[in-house]
């Protein structure tokens, strides 16, 4: 039963990653779309050099495209390169405003604005791990496909029809 219940885990927990992940980014990018993020603010003030009224939209339409991405299980090494690279970013935060991240200049004491920073590490290593999986799912695909056995159809073929070279037995019954 615990085997089973494990198994079933295997199956599913990098799906929910995904779609809890997606979800969230889906969520917060939709707030700063609409402009009713709490952390629109600090987000412009972190980019000081860009104009608030697009930055903190344009981020969110980012955030998103990245959620709806990783919902679809698409190109997932490219997305999770993506979202490592935004939430790298966020770091960004650290250094334009350590009077907001930190309390009293103390790195280590982190304020409500630094913790929403620093947990994107956990968010990091999730995407790693995402793209990991992907990457060894593309791998094992391609080995099973490479490795799947030829079937040659030479005793059945008439003389004037030519070899059929399949991995698919349905495929070889359909060509005779």
């Amino acid at each position: 039963m615990e085997a089973s219940a494990i198994e079933r885990l295997r199956r599913i927990s990098l799906p929910l990653l995904r779609l809890a992940i997606g979800i969230v980014f889906i969520w917060f990018g939709a707030l700063k779309i609409a402009n009713v993020t709490p952390v629109g603010d600090f987000v412009a003030n972190t980019l000081p050099w860009f104009d608030r009224a697009w930055v903190v939209p344009a981020l969110g339409i980012f955030e998103v495209l990245l959620g709806l991405a990783l919902i679809s299980g698409k190109a997932l090494s490219l997305v999770c390169a993506a979202l490592v690279a935004h939430l790298c970013g966020t770091f960004l935060a650290l250094v334009m405003q350590p009077n907001v991240t930190f309390q009293d200049g103390n790195p280590l004491l982190l304020t409500t604005e630094g913790e929403f920073v620093v947990k994107n590490l956990v968010l990091i290593s999730a995407a790693l791990v995402i793209a990991a999986k992907f990457h060894m799912q593309e791998v094992a695909d391609a080995e099973a496909e490479a490795a799947a056995p030829l079937i040659l159809t030479a005793e059945t073929a008439e003389p004037e029809t030519p070899l059929i070279l399949t991995t698919d037995l349905a495929t070889e019954a359909e060509a005779n």
